[in-house]
């Protein structure tokens, strides 16, 4: 999972899907070529749920070479074939993830507001460490808020990637990429765009380009 000179789009799910109409559309927006990577995020559904997602988006992205990360569920992750895991605070820990993906695939982790959390996982081997809520955000319940100087720090002191998350809309992204952000994790502000998520991801994406002056 490697990012270009610019920051990535790094694309969440909805926390709910109804798979079938869902799957033509994340088509529709992977063909836009706008995204670097996806995280299968699904709340409150059945492992089963779980695994019929995996069955129909994994191919989808392996074959437009777009690594496909499973929120919350190493267990899943690796038997299904995923390309990696991202582990949250009420989640596996960095340790339990490792040794169930095995150093080949991506493990990445939510950090929040905490640098000292970040550098442990960091200096452990996370591929990446992810900082947040940047922004007020409908998707979750933010549990820190955190300001683009933390990223500003991280990039300063170390290279493990970082991923900026947290209410990131294509008119308030900028600050988080001149900081230093390598990749952009992007729920409502792609899905919920009121020109429709091809059109969310394009501007997201044309918003991190702008930067680049």
């Amino acid at each position: 999972m490697n990012s270009d000179e610019l920051a990535g789009l790094y694309l969440l799910t909805p926390p709910k899907i109804d798979l079938a109409p869902f799957g033509d559309k994340l088509k529709s927006v992977l063909d836009t070529g706008a995204v670097d990577c996806l995280q299968l995020r699904l709340k409150d559904v059945s492992d089963d749920e779980i695994r019929k997602a995996i069955d129909t988006i994994l191919p989808m992205c392996a074959d437009r070479d777009i690594p496909l990360i499973l929120n919350d569920r190493p267990d899943i992750a690796k038997k299904s074939g995923c390309d990696g895991v991202h582990v949250g605070e009420e989640d596996a820990s960095y340790d339990e993830a490792r040794a169930i993906m095995g150093e080949e695939h991506i493990v990445g982790v939510s950090c929040y507001d905490s640098r000292h959390k970040a550098m442990i996982v960091g200096d452990k081997g996370a591929d990446y460490v992810a900082f947040g809520a940047f922004y007020p955000t409908e998707t979750k319940e933010a549990k820190t808020s955190v300001t683009p100087e933390i990223l500003e720090i991280w990039t300063t002191f170390t290279t493990v990637p970082c991923v900026a998350i947290g209410g990131i809309t294509a008119d308030n992204v900028a600050p988080l990429v001149l900081a230093g952000a390598d990749f952009i994790a992007v729920t409502g502000g792609v899905w919920n765009h009121p020109d429709g998520p091809e059109a969310g991801a394009k501007a997201i994406k044309a918003a991190i380009a702008a930067t680049d002056i």
